[in-house]
């Protein structure tokens, strides 16, 4: 378990020591608490040697018609029977048939537009998580795309480059239907990163986490809140792979698409990480930190020098936080260290400029709660669960508006996603930010008892958004509400 020690050991500042500090006693009590009424589980699947899988890397879907301004995309969601556990075939839902599904690799200025069309048998809502899209473009939980129809959605790409991904967003399904394979990468570019000399080409690797239940015939199990059982890591759709790196430096792009699970990673040595970007695009400077802590739904963008490496060196990417047992949720994938090879990257110490922070008209306050285990599942956000014929919160377009959110239950953690704006995080619990979460972010974690203070802008686009918790499961338990900006 990480505990409040561990971390100052491993020298993360005041910040980070608070947004994990609580982890050890909340996890611990939320296992034990499952585990007090939960009966025999089944039995599990076959056995997986850790580190025995390659690395897989997402495909990169191609466009089918290129203009002057727009790239052409279509995305076919359909079930598929794919090997993740060695041997055995697991039926997932997809997008156009990979688990995960393939990235779209866009350019900040220029349009993606992109068709989805649905062969499930149920309804799915397409949803750019952190995406700047007026409301018809943004997948909301109430815009279903119905079995056997489709929809085109326009993505203008008006934002700077950042780690962005897709998935379903279809209320009281997407919980499920995310954990069974609904989501994808979308990597945004953009001239300014591309200048700074960052990794890039085959030195540029996406990492999509994500953890799961599988039964004796490796087949997934669905469980509303099951945050005990699910206990088979994955990453890019691979049980605990390996992967080969030269003996230099490579830019990770992480995603944590997992339902529930949080991780605190660290290499096995206790090397530094270098992170570059959060959620929103690159932060103002290098942030070097012997952690990378990842909530459902955030991002993180970081570099790793293998070149201090000696060729033949393993080094295992550990996560030091469950629920789980920790021979398997206790560590993510291995680096195996090759030659050294030339290296022309390097990690400038600007890294960008972010916009001067306006002064804020308004001030809001958000509770997130949720029954505690054994008492009930539903979510609440201001004591209300969702309703999508309600409007929670009105905002004038153009203002500035500062939210105080605090988690409210006793042993549960939450983290709170907004739709449509990136948010600056001005202090955790009256303390100033870790230096990983000073850039743009949209999704905040929070351990019980905490209180972030956010900043947002509505300047773009007028409608109604959705935000809410992004363990996913907490969301589709009624932990959402509707802001309106008009």
């Amino acid at each position: 378990m990480f505990s409040r020690r561990n971390a100052i050991r491993l020298g993360l500042t005041a910040g980070a020591v608070g947004a994990v500090g609580a982890a050890g006693g909340v996890f611990q009590s939320l296992t034990s608490g499952t585990q007090a009424v939960a009966a025999e589980p089944p039995a599990g699947p076959p056995a997986v040697t850790p580190f025995t899988v390659p690395l897989p890397r997402p495909r990169v879907l191609a466009p089918y018609r290129r203009t002057r301004s727009a790239d052409y995309y279509a995305v076919t969601m359909r079930r598929a029977r794919v090997e993740i556990l060695p041997g055995l075939r697991t039926e997932v839902l997809t997008y156009n048939g990979t688990f995960p599904g393939p990235t779209i690799r866009a350019r900040s200025g220029r349009t993606a537009v992109v068709k989805q069309i649905n062969a499930l048998s149920a309804p799915t809502s397409v949803h750019l998580h952190g995406g700047n899209n007026p409301q018809d473009q943004d997948g909301g939980m109430m815009d279903l795309i119905q079995p056997g129809r489709s929809k085109t959605y326009v993505y203008a790409n008006r934002q700077v480059g950042a780690t962005l991904w897709t998935h379903d967003h279809a209320h009281h399904m997407e919980s499920e239907h995310v954990y069974r394979g609904l989501s994808g990468l979308y990597l945004l570019g953009d001239e300014a990163e591309d200048a700074l000399g960052l990794p890039s080409g085959p030195y540029e690797v996406p990492l999509i986490l994500r953890d799961a239940h599988f039964d004796a015939a490796g087949q997934m199990v669905y469980t509303m809140d099951d945050a005990l059982n699910r206990t088979t890591i994955l990453v890019n759709g691979a049980p605990w792979p390996y992967m080969k790196v030269k003996a230099r430096k490579y830019r990770f792009r992480m995603v944590n698409s997992c339902n529930l699970r949080i991780f605190v990673m660290a290499l096995s040595d206790g090397s530094p990480i270098i992170h570059v970007g959060s959620d929103g695009g690159l932060l103002p400077a290098p942030a070097p930190s012997p952690v990378v802590v990842l909530s459902p739904g955030e991002r993180a963008d970081f570099v790793i020098d293998f070149s201090r490496y000696a060729p033949g060196t393993q080094v295992t990417l550990a996560n030091m936080l469950g629920p789980g047992p920790t021979e398997l949720v206790g560590q993510i994938m291995r680096f195996d260290v090759e030659e050294k090879v030339t290296d022309t990257s390097r990690v400038p110490d600007v890294l960008t400029t972010l916009p001067p922070l306006p002064a804020p008209t308004v001030e809001r306050s958000f509770e997130l709660r949720m029954d505690e285990p054994g008492t009930g599942h539903l979510a609440y956000i201001n004591e209300k669960t969702f309703d999508h014929d309600r409007i929670d919160t009105e905002i004038a377009w153009g203002s500035t508006e500062v939210w105080t959110v605090k988690n409210t239950s006793t042993t549960v953690p939450h983290n709170f996603h907004t739709h449509l704006v990136q948010f600056r995080i001005l202090e955790r619990d009256g303390m100033p930010v870790y230096p990983a979460e000073a850039g743009l972010k949209d999704t905040v974690l929070l351990f019980p008892g905490q209180t972030a203070k956010l900043q947002l802008t509505f300047d773009t686009h007028r409608g109604v958004f959705p935000y809410h918790c992004h363990m996913i499961d907490h969301s589709a338990m009624g932990m959402m509400a509707q802001m309106r900006i008009s």
